[in-house]
């Protein structure tokens, strides 16, 4: 399955670990807010991690949108927690796709290869996917600018090229 923009998002349950504490977790859990999710390829590589504490540094600039953060890999649960020994505690869940069905879902997989390429994915509080972004594996994507997007998609109009919160936007779409 392959997901586009304006599409009802694919829903998941993949185990997660946050605050130490592993879960089950439901893109259910956050009906009703803007979710933020991400593919990247691997624990303990060199691109990762610089993404990984990148979005756990910017966590309160989602929070403050009402926007969860969600990472996932094809890593287990157990290789993500040993890997934020190393990377220090992330202020957001680290998913585990292992059976990679929700990378597969999210047209992110790479069979071959069997990780993920970097994909972004902002899904409004409805479920419905309103951003899609894929990075080849070898470049790190910019948080900043999926804010970005996220709050040109919260004003609920028409936003021109490079717009930033405080320009004006083209009026309701």
């Amino acid at each position: 399955m392959s997901v586009q923009v304006g599409q009802k998002a694919p829903g998941f349950k993949m185990q997660g670990i946050f605050k130490n504490e592993i879960r089950d977790i439901h893109l259910e859990d956050y009906a009703g807010k803007w979710a933020v999710l991400f593919f990247y390829p691997g624990d303990f590589t060199f691109v990762c991690p610089t993404e990984v504490t990148e979005f756990s540094e910017k966590n309160d600039d989602f929070a403050e949108l009402d926007a969860q953060v969600l990472g996932v890999s094809v890593d287990s649960v157990y290789a993500h927690k040993a890997w934020i020994r190393d990377l220090g505690e992330l202020r957001y869940p680290l998913l585990s796709d292992i059976t990679k069905a929700v990378s597969r879902d999210y047209g992110v997989l790479i069979e071959d290869k069997g990780i993920s390429l970097r994909g972004a994915f902002i899904i409004d509080p409805e479920g419905m996917l309103r951003y899609l972004v894929v990075h080849d594996l070898n470049i790190g994507r910019s948080v900043d600018e999926i804010l970005r997007v996220l709050k040109a998609l919260q004003t609920g109009e028409m936003c021109p090229v490079e717009w930033r919160p405080g320009k004006a936007t083209l009026g309701k779409a």
